[in-house]
């Protein structure tokens, strides 16, 4: 690697949590303590080509595959021109926004090899979702397939904020725009992989609390590999022989361990696909004959309900995280499938799972046990650990911890050295931790977190709606669905009509899987003497 420049974009290192609000850190694995000198890009790709993997299948794809040493050579390409092409130094942001495939894959890669920060967004989010990123993060650069750049260019603003978009991919918007894969082309395949430190921050993911203001969570280039360690090495015990399969975006640190760096870390395969509904992800697993499968508990179950006779015959592990692991899925999928759960807990500020149990070690009901590297306890109302089998706040402490970037939310979040996560849980004798409910208002249906008060505000700016209060109501397929309880204003009458209308709306909004699926029309809502909105009243 090249001499570290002294030349790094300090906006993130100043953003950092102070170090006394950040969380109590433990190494208690040897292969967690990373020499300081650590680029998480250059382990997982160019080290497993210098250790002869060059030639093996990286990733699968419906439109192409891509072995090591062809993901390294696109990878430096886009690291040479972010770098050479766009001026790009160590710690400056760039914002990435593709359905998961291996151009995104490549630009995650190249950004990280090239010393910048990656900031992933999902291919759902509209231009009002973006905002808040793009403010929070400050890109300086974005690279985007041509079909999402719309709602990106209508947040380009003229203080360099992304400053320059490249779009790669085929559609018509590319004609408008400057394409990445031009600037690639011109470029060797070779670069000089920039040198960062282990606590230099890698990746900014994002992620929405209740208010729906959304928390930049800051992670380590050592963060991302004690993922690699923790749950792909201690939790799922995965191989080179495997291919990994799954539907979360890689913008989700759940997505982006499962389908990009655990795959890379441990020398397998993993299949990319752009379209990952449970039909879709069905038909790919039996396509690629993947062995390990990453989704939602709602997407096992649906695929349980139109699988075919063999069709999910290569998986051998699966595992489901992003929303609590009802034990009925759980013993619906091993029935009919021979194959025990995996029931993942983990948050984004932690970046990956940290509580959970594979093989004989699995207890249906139960979440798990803290993941191999990480401490767990419940805490009561005085922060305090209990010894009781009673619910409480769950708390953990490991190789990784929350670091929000410029947010005093951290306080609420780290207490006492423990990651607070907002989870409700209880222990039981055997240190297995009972997941019980959320502490906060939000909302997670199919795996997608949805801040309430962001529906809220989408529908207030509809003409008909005079208030309106939005709850995530039970449902068997989805875990939750967003409802929405509307009054509506004089001159307006309940209709299917109206309720759809309102619905696309929402859709045209906000990213559309936030939209609620039902509406209850209600004469008034109910609410304290202060005129605060008693939420849970709607669902007693």
């Amino acid at each position: 690697m090249p001499a570290r420049t002294s030349h790094i974009d300090t906006f993130v290192g100043d953003g950092l949590p102070a170090e006394e609000d950040q969380p109590e850190y433990t190494f208690s694995l040897d292969s967690l303590r990373f020499p300081e000198e650590l680029n998480c890009a250059v382990e997982l790709l160019d080290q497993q080509v210098q250790r002869g993997l060059g030639n093996k299948v990286a990733i699968l794809s419906h439109g192409c595959n891509w072995t090591y040493q062809e993901l390294l050579d696109q990878s430096n390409r886009i690291a040479s021109v972010l770098t050479e092409d766009c001026g790009l130094v160590p710690g400056e942001r760039v914002l990435l926004r593709a359905p998961n495939c291996p151009m995104l894959a490549a630009s995650w890669l190249g950004t990280v090899k090239a010393g910048g920060i990656v900031v992933a967004t999902m291919p759902l989010m509209r231009a009002q979702d973006l905002d808040p990123v793009i403010n929070k993060a400050r890109p300086a650069y974005a690279l985007c397939d041509a079909r999402l750049v719309d709602e990106l260019v209508l947040l380009q603003d003229g203080n360099g904020i992304p400053g320059k978009i490249l779009v790669f991919g085929d559609d018509a918007n590319s004609k408008e725009h400057e394409r990445l894969e031009t600037r690639m082309a011109a470029k060797s395949g070779t670069f000089d992989n920039v040198r960062t430190n282990c606590q230099d921050v890698a990746l900014i993911a994002f992620t929405s609390g209740t208010t729906g203001k959304p928390k930049g969570t800051l992670h380590y280039h050592r963060d991302v590999m004690s993922m690699c360690v923790c749950v792909g090495q201690e939790l799922i015990d995965a191989g080179p022989d495997d291919i990994f399969i799954g539907s979360p975006p890689l913008a989700f640190t759940f997505g982006l361990g499962m389908l990009l760096t655990i795959p890379l870390y441990v020398g397998a395969t993993t299949a990319l696909i752009e379209k990952a509904s449970p039909a879709d992800l069905a038909a790919a697993i039996e396509n690629f004959q993947a062995t390990i499968c990453a989704t939602a508990p709602t997407a096992y179950r649906a695929m349980l309900n139109n699988m075919r006779d063999g069709s999910l015959r290569s998986l051998k592990q699966t595992i489901s995280a992003g929303e609590h692991l009802p034990r009925a899925t759980f013993e619906e999928w091993e029935k009919a499938t021979g194959i025990r759960m995996i029931n993942g807990l983990g948050t984004t500020e932690m970046i990956h799972i940290f509580v959970s149990a594979s093989g004989d070690d699995i207890r249906p009901g139960a979440v798990g046990k803290a993941v191999n590297g990480y401490e767990v306890a419940v805490l009561d109302t005085d922060n305090k650990p209990m010894s009781s089998l009673e619910a409480g706040r769950l708390a953990v402490k490991g190789p990784t911890g929350c670091k929000y970037l410029n947010d005093d939310r951290q306080r609420d979040y780290v207490i006492d050295g423990w990651n607070v996560t907002g989870d409700i849980c209880r222990c039981d004798e055997d240190g297995y931790i009972w997941y019980v409910s959320r502490s906060d208002d939000m909302i997670i249906s199919a795996g997608y977190n949805i801040a309430g008060p962001e529906v809220e505000a989408a529908l207030m700016q509809h003409e008909a709606v005079l208030e309106c209060a939005v709850v995530g109501a039970p449902d068997a397929d989805r875990g939750q669905v967003v409802r929405a309880y509307i009054v509506l204003r004089s001159g307006y009458e309940e209709s299917e009509a109206l309720q759809q209308t309102i619905q696309q709306h929402v859709k045209s909004t906000i990213a559309p899987y936030k939209y609620p699926r039902t509406i209850v029309w209600v004469e008034s809502l109910p609410k304290t003497q202060t005129g605060k909105i008693q939420r849970y009243k709607l669902l007693q």
